[in-house]
């Protein structure tokens, strides 16, 4: 690595150090250095300090071969580590010397890409500059209403690379020939288009078009317009429903204000209760809406532009819906909104005349993958839009929008997708030499994960492998990003769970090509990914890990969700969990939240209890309106009831009890989300729900039982919904910190890891962690990765590199553990 050498004074004209000695050296530069602009920085650079040679990019990154004055190329190497390009990420400085007669070059060049093995990074897709949207109004510029003008800057990057380097050829721009003017552009190392792959115009570039679904043609005077874009906010403005084609997928779009037309996109899209996602032409079209803080504004006008939570302004009580309102539709029952800001020119010229927000959410039926070819999109979005706008740039690798939160001040990952894929995580000190692992994640909210040589490249967000269409997605991204990167594994871990298509997948390949296998506990993995965002080097000692969830696979083989671990990279033990509760009906435990209310209140009372002391509920009687002789007689021989200590599956119980989705959810996590949003910020709420501590073997059980008569008295009584929930929240997270303080005390531990799915509940997680932090712990919760199961592959392949680095240190391991 090179040490930073001190530069000469920056006022230091450059013919005072021309005539001093000539040195060459070769410098290479790794990291995300391709497709951002950063030759172009080089070269304009080296000439300003009279150097000569040339720059270029290869396989590992970008290398400048470089003669003149010793001073200048430090001062060089000095200015290029603290370059503020936009989207370029230096990881690493390396310079060698070299001869003199190595440099032919009289000037400075950027020449042509050298091939070899891929080790460079792929800068994400990156919303648009704001010198490229000036250009797309600018009635001046030759990229005046050019939906694709992009620059080095911005613009499609991940969503159009087929290859690396990261050149023309490579990607789906290859078909579009550049007309003059754009090769100028692209020849001029002056420029910010300079070698902009995607560069392009009106006259040789994509093109965007407005059709019916009918196939009917368009009267062209039935839209006061200036072009086919701008057509798209007439059409949305009178309440039709559009597929738009963006540059990582088809999405659907209508306006946000308008009941009929959401309802309608609701239904024919399958996705019944499941909140919408928001885009808006500038901020100050949502704030009449939504309280944005500063944190929120950074993110959303970020180069990433992520969908962003925001939490909806309170509407005077009793107040009507009026025209103007967000339609009760677009996020039913929930006090955040996820909007985003335009992310491409052709969302910018798109919305230039909307003054309200629009639904914009992904081209599909409701669990499959995003439609992003337009012959899909016309067979499958035919009976939900009625106009679609596309385009003829192939989009190569689906994207999702990325989906992020802020939360007492810090950010938190929910999906990791466009703007943040594939950027590379860098692995804490001790994996430097990891060999290529390929971890395959879970089964929802899937990702895939490629470790080597001390990083980590975290796939985009993929979906839920249950469905056929997104296994098959999954397995096309998977082999694209191994040729992308050159990746070919040397062992594959995956999840425990031997129903998990992913882990199957795994199985198979480990076979194919004679590779070991990692089988990696589920909340391991969960604490690990944590671990690693955070730094924990190789080698450090235990942490008390707090994975909370649906559902995982257990060591034992049985089902866990509920965990309380010590826990390093190579391994964990088990100190305790929620008491386990009978799933009723298996999977319809998750699909029907009343079978947890109902299998919870008989682990905590007996139905004659019940029905004496609570009969009058209409929560009681419900439950009697249900087969309970075939549902008893489940609980007794758990006959498609297996227990597990599901924290996922405790939340839906205490749902179903207060009235939220009892009967049935439609999306994962709905019931649990929508117990949340009961909660009234800064309401007393009076005492916390009371827990057990309970010895369950080798192991400690937290149990819920005590919780249950007193939130059925609370109900008899007539207590505020709202309330009930907080004292819910509030009990649990003061159990699960009780717990935690005295497990940490007992095995003397000082940092605690919360992680899983349920901790994306806001306000169990400030419960938890505050109460924490107030006895004096360290408390670690991702960041920049996902608690849910997207940062599962991420944690496999930590944990399958610290087990493959410890038994090539000890062949023999004796397995003391923890």
């Amino acid at each position: 690595m090179l040490a930073n050498p001190i530069p000469p004074p920056l006022d230091t004209p450059v013919d005072t150090l021309v005539d001093a000695p000539e040195t060459a050296a070769e410098i290479c530069v790794k990291g995300t250095v391709q497709g951002v602009g950063f030759r172009p920085l080089v070269y304009k650079l080296a000439t300003a300090h009279g150097l000569r040679g040339n720059v270029y990019n290869d396989g590992a990154g970008v290398v400048i071969r470089v003669a003149g004055a010793a001073n200048q190329i430090n001062r060089l190497i000095n200015q290029l580590r603290s370059s503020a390009l936009p989207l370029a990420k230096i990881e690493s400085v390396q310079q060698v010397a070299i001869a003199i007669a190595a440099i032919p070059q009289t000037q400075f060049e950027i020449t042509s890409s050298h091939p070899g093995q891929s080790r460079t990074h792929i800068p994400p897709d990156a919303a648009t500059c704001p010198q490229c949207l000036a250009d797309s109004f600018d009635p001046f510029s030759r990229f005046y209403r050019y939906p694709f003008t992009t620059c080095t800057h911005c613009g499609p990057r991940l969503s159009i690379l087929r290859a690396i380097p990261y050149d023309r050829d490579h990607t789906s721009m290859a078909t579009f020939p550049m007309c003059p003017t754009c090769q100028q552009e692209y020849n001029d190392p002056l420029n910010r288009r300079f070698h902009a792959q995607p560069v392009a115009c009106h006259h040789c570039g994509p093109r965007a078009w407005l059709e019916r679904a009918d196939s009917r043609p368009i009267v062209a005077d039935m839209f006061s317009m200036l072009d086919e874009v701008d057509a798209v906010c007439t059409l949305l403005q009178r309440g039709e429903i559009v597929a738009i084609k963006g540059i990582g997928g088809i999405h659907l779009g209508c306006d946000a204000t308008h009941e009929a037309a959401v309802s309608q996109l609701r239904q024919h899209k399958h996705r019944h209760h499941k909140p919408f996602a928001l885009m808006v032409r500038n901020l100050s079209v949502i704030e009449p809406y939504c309280e944005v803080s500063d944190e929120e504004r950074a993110l959303l006008e970020s180069p990433s532009a992520p969908i962003v939570l925001l939490r909806r302004r309170q509407k005077a009580e009793g107040r009507r819906q009026k025209i103007g309102d967000i339609a009760p539709s677009v996020a039913p029952s929930l006090p955040t909104l996820g909007v985003m800001l335009p992310y491409t020119p052709l969302h910018h010229l798109m919305l230039k005349r909307m003054d309200r927000p629009i639904v914009l959410t992904s081209g599909n039926v409701s669990d499959q993958p995003q439609c992003i070819d337009n012959e899909t999109a016309r067979e499958q979005l035919g009976h939900i839009a009625t106009y679609f706008l596309l385009h003829n740039r192939e989009i190569v690798n689906r994207l999702d929008d990325s989906v992020l939160r802020i939360g007492a001040g810090r950010r938190q990952m929910l999906r990791r997708a466009r703007g943040y894929a594939p950027a590379p995580i860098r692995l804490p000190k001790g994996f430097e030499d990891t060999p290529p692992i390929l971890a395959m994640g879970g089964e929802l909210k899937s990702t895939f994960c490629l470790g080597r040589s001390g990083e980590a490249i975290l796939s985009q967000h993929l979906g839920d492998l249950e469905k056929a269409t997104a296994f098959a997605a999954y397995q096309e991204t998977l082999i694209l990003y191994q040729q992308l990167f050159e990746h070919r594994a040397a062992a594959i871990a995956a999840d425990l769970h031997p129903d998990y298509l992913s882990t199957q997948l795994a199985h198979q390949l480990a076979q194919e090509q004679d590779l070991p296998f990692y089988g990696i506990q589920h909340h391991h993995a969960h604490i690990a990914a944590c671990m690693v965002e955070r730094g924990l080097p190789i080698d450090s000692g235990p942490v008390l890990g707090i994975a909370l969830d649906g559902l995982g696979y257990g060591a034992d083989d049985s089902l866990w969700g509920g965990e309380f671990l010590a826990a390093d990279y190579r391994d964990f033990v088990r100190l305790a969990h929620i008491e386990p509760v009978a799933m009723l009906g298996g999977v319809q435990a998750t699909r029907q939240p009343w079978r947890n209310t109902y299998a919870q209140l008989m682990a905590a009372l007996d139905w004659a209890t019940l029905t004496e002391q609570f009969g009058d509920l209409d929560l009681v009687q419900f439950l009697a309106a249900k087969p309970r002789s075939i549902l008893d007689q489940m609980l007794a021989t758990q006959l498609r009831s297996p227990l597990a200590s599901s924290a996922g599956r405790l939340f839906d119980a205490v749902a179903a009890a207060v009235g939220c989705c009892r009967e049935t959810v439609s999306y994962e996590g709905q019931s649990a989300i929508e117990l949340e949003a009961l909660i009234q910020p800064d309401e007393p709420y009076g005492e916390p729900y009371p827990f057990a501590v309970r010895e369950a073997g080798e192991c400690l059980a937290l149990s819920a039982a005590p919780l249950w008569p007193t939130l059925l008295r609370d109900l008899q009584q007539g207590t505020d919904r709202s309330l009930i929930a907080a004292r819910f929240h509030q009990g649990l997270a003061q159990a699960i910190s009780r717990l935690a303080v005295d497990l940490a005390t007992r095995r003397h531990l000082s940092q605690v890891v919360l992680s899983g799915g349920v901790f994306q509940n806001q306000v169990l997680l400030i419960a938890v962690q505050d109460r924490l932090r107030q006895e004096g712990l360290t408390v670690l919760t991702p960041l920049e990765t996902p608690p849910n199961d997207g940062g599962l592959s991420l944690g496999q392949v930590a944990i399958a590199a610290a087990r493959m680095k410890a038994l090539t240190l000890n062949p023999s391991p004796q397995g003391e553990g923890l």
